[in-house]
This record gives structure tokens, sequence and C-alpha cells, in this order.
């Protein structure tokens, strides 16, 4: 094997530092990715959290509202038994 010149030394220095340099781009790129699939996950899990909240929110609302209208049918339905019967204060 013929001795290195050093010209062959310096252009596999460069073609080190050239790997080296294209090694941690990709490690920040990886890192990156990873970060960004984390906050989509973290995002997504939120939503649907606020999603859940609100919909157990409604569910609440709805069944108060339930009670009120059969609260107000059987108030309804005494005043008329009530007037049918003449029980009613006049």
């Amino acid at each position: 094997m013929a001795t290195q010149t050093k010209a062959d030394r310096q252009a596999a220095a460069r073609k080190a530092a050239a790997t080296r340099e294209r090694n941690q781009s990709r490690a920040t790129s990886t890192d990156a990715g990873r970060k960004a699939a984390a906050t989509r996950a973290k995002n997504d899990a939120t939503r649907r959290a606020q999603d859940a909240q609100k919909a157990a929110s409604d569910a609440v609302s709805q069944l108060g509202r339930a009670a009120k209208s059969a609260g107000g049918a059987v108030a309804s339905i005494g005043k008329s038994v009530a007037e049918r019967t003449g029980v009613s204060k006049r």
C-alpha cells in the first residue's frame, strides 16, 4: 500500500467531517420529529379530554332540563286534576 499524502489525509478528514455533520443533522431531525409527535399526541389527548368534559356537562344540563320539564308536567297534571275535581281554591 502506498503511503498517504497530505492531500489524501485532508480529503479523508473532509469526508469524515461531512459524515459527522450529516449524522448530527440526522440526530437533530430525529429528535425534533419525536418531540413533534409527542406534542401532537398531547394536543389530541387534551382535545379529547375537553370534548369528554363538554359532553358530560351537556348531559348534566340536559338531565336538569328533563327533570325541570318532568316537574312542570307533574305540576300541570296536579293543577288539571284539581280543576276537574273542584278541589282547587278559587
